[in-house]
């Protein structure tokens, strides 16, 4: 497992589709490994693909469920909203309030290629959106209601730090 480095906004990859990943190979699961050390490293609770330069549909989240490995994961159901603050790794410092779905209910691969439909809400349903709209070039900062505001230091880690 290895550390990647975590691409920021203003990177031309961010703004990228994604392409599907049709088989897991060697290659994927260390990718998989290596984000998620990236993304507990820097204490985030979600990583995509493109936020380590690969622009594979791949996304891991941890909101304290436990570690998902998601390969390809579609959204196939959204339901009611939450209103709360978001942050995200490739947007260091700065912090913006986001409409999500409260509920989602989304289809993934794990890393034998077999087929999970999960439903989720609250803050879990929110980071999925957001790894989700990252493989198709889509940052949170597109999606703000009143633009992006600056973390303070005691904030840090509070919220959404993705």
């Amino acid at each position: 497992m290895a550390l990647r480095t975590i691409r920021v906004i203003g990177d031309e990859i961010l703004t990228k589709k994604a392409r599907e990943i049709k088989e897991v190979t060697p290659h994927i699961r260390e990718l998989a490994d290596d984000m998620l050390e990236t993304m507990y490293a820097a204490n985030g609770a979600g990583l995509a693909g493109p936020q380590v330069g690969v622009l594979k549909r791949i996304v891991v989240i941890d909101v304290g469920e436990g570690p998902y490995i998601m390969i390809n994961p579609e959204l196939l159901e959204t339901e009611g909203e939450q209103v709360g603050s978001e942050g995200c790794l490739s947007v260091p410092g700065k912090f913006g309030i986001v409409a999500r779905p409260e509920k989602v209910k989304a289809r993934y691969f794990d890393l034998d290629m077999k087929e999970h439909v999960i439903e989720a809400e609250g803050l879990f349903a929110r980071c999925i959106c957001h790894e989700r709209d990252h493989l198709d070039g889509i940052l949170y900062t597109e999606k703000t209601k009143d633009g992006l505001y600056d973390v303070d230091e005691e904030e840090e880690g509070k919220g959404l730090e993705e």
